[in-house]
């Protein structure tokens, strides 16, 4: 769309004229519409199957700038009923690999960076902090409730949605005064997600959960709904911040609600700005308490937000295997002694200090993830420091 001058004064030059030319040309017809904020626009989308596929698609057609798309899954002939970017060939493709691949299709303009893990695991808060929004596709209590912290530290907004057989429900949350998704939890909701660790606190081999029916009318719907939702917020138009859109598709009926904000509620921790240190997750423990020093009164610990298992030790023959890897990453099979067949105990660590025998350990080995934003106490309070050395790899 651009200005057509049709009288030599000047009279007519602001009159628009539609340019075919221009993939946008319809939407900047909407009033509020401002192409150039979307371009400029960073989400993260966390999740790449049927929700994930529609919200990547969407965001794709409206030229968002710049996409982040986590997901530690491979595509499955049953995806391929429900997800538009999937196709027969991909089988056994990790899923945000290929969505990305099919967005950037969609839409050469736009930039689509693909993270094959975990979002629990494997993202630093500081993409948290980076991006506009979070949109999250998710089908677990777990890594809800893990994004909702993240956002919150760094007052990041995000969208949630959920589906099962034809209803589905979409919730907008904004930090730091908007109710939050734990608010919103009850003591069945923490039960469950427990069922996902077993005595000793390591993630179960197996649990005895169905797959959740979903048909791909709702995961369009709801996709649609939390892309328009995020539409509003890049715009800085008003949304319901703290309630939650529900829809029965057996009944065709919405309705919203309010969410009921919880003043106790153990999401709402926030940092400050974090001091930006040219140190990486390959740096170690130890490079880091030297960059801090004066930073923070000594002695100092470095806090994990991921709980540590540094080592399996078996009680029964005393052998003692190192593991060093963030709790959820460690299943039950592994506290099983090989050589007595007994079982081992976990040895946890939740956080690192000065004299501690894991200081010469990098900080990516004791479960701190890329361009993440760690935090170091002493006594008289804490620091938080972004390790920036990070931020260029984390693009590529």
């Amino acid at each position: 769309m651009r200005p057509e001058p049709v009288s030599p004064d000047g009279s007519d030059a602001d009159r628009l004229i539609i340019d075919d030319d221009d993939r946008y040309s319809r939407l900047r017809l909407i009033p509020w519409w401002r192409q150039e904020r979307l371009a400029s626009a960073r989400v993260l989308v966390v999740g790449a199957g049927a929700l994930g596929n529609e919200v990547l698609k969407n965001l794709a057609l409206v030229g968002l700038g710049t996409i982040e798309v986590i997901d530690f899954d491979r595509v499955e002939p049953s995806n391929l009923s429900r997800s538009v970017l999937f196709r027969g060939e991909d089988g056994g493709r990790p899923k945000a690999e290929v969505a990305a691949l099919r967005a950037r299709e969609l839409n050469p303009e736009i930039q689509v960076v693909a993270r094959v893990g975990d979002v629990i695991t494997d993202v630093g808060l500081g993409v948290f902090a980076d991006v506009d929004l979070v949109i999250g596709c998710l089908d677990n209590r777990e890594a809800r409730l893990w994004v909702n912290r993240q956002c919150w530290k760094v007052g990041t907004p995000w969208i949630d949605a959920g589906i099962q057989e034809i209803q589905g429900v979409v919730k907008v949350f904004v930090p730091p005064d908007s109710a939050c998704y734990e608010c919103t939890m009850t003591e069945r909701d923490y039960q469950l997600l427990n069922l996902r660790y077993s005595c000793p606190l390591l993630t179960r081999d197996q649990i005895a959960a169905g797959k959740v029916p979903t048909s791909p009318t709702i995961a369009s719907m709801m996709a649609a709904l939390q892309v328009q939702e995020a539409l509003k917020l890049l715009h800085d138009l008003p949304v319901a911040a703290g309630s939650a859109l529900v829809f029965n598709g057996v009944g065709n009926q919405f309705y919203s609600t309010r969410l009921p904000r919880r003043d106790d509620c153990l999401s709402h921790e926030t940092y400050p700005d974090p001091t930006g240190l040219f140190l990486t997750n390959k740096s170690t423990v130890a490079e880091l308490f030297e960059a801090i020093r004066g930073m923070v009164e000594g002695p100092v610990e470095l806090v994990l937000d991921r709980e540590l298992v540094v080592a399996m030790e078996c009680p029964r023959c005393g052998r003692r295997d190192p593991i060093l890897r963030p709790r959820g990453k460690v299943r039950v099979g592994e506290a099983v002694c090989p050589e007595c067949r007994g079982p081992s105990r976990p040895e946890f660590a939740s956080a690192i200090g000065e004299s501690s025998d894991l200081v010469d350990q990098p900080l990516g080995s004791v479960g701190i993830p890329p361009y993440d934003i760690v935090r170091v106490e002493g006594p008289s309070g804490s620091g938080f420091f972004l390790l920036a050395g990070d931020r260029e790899a984390r693009r590529e």
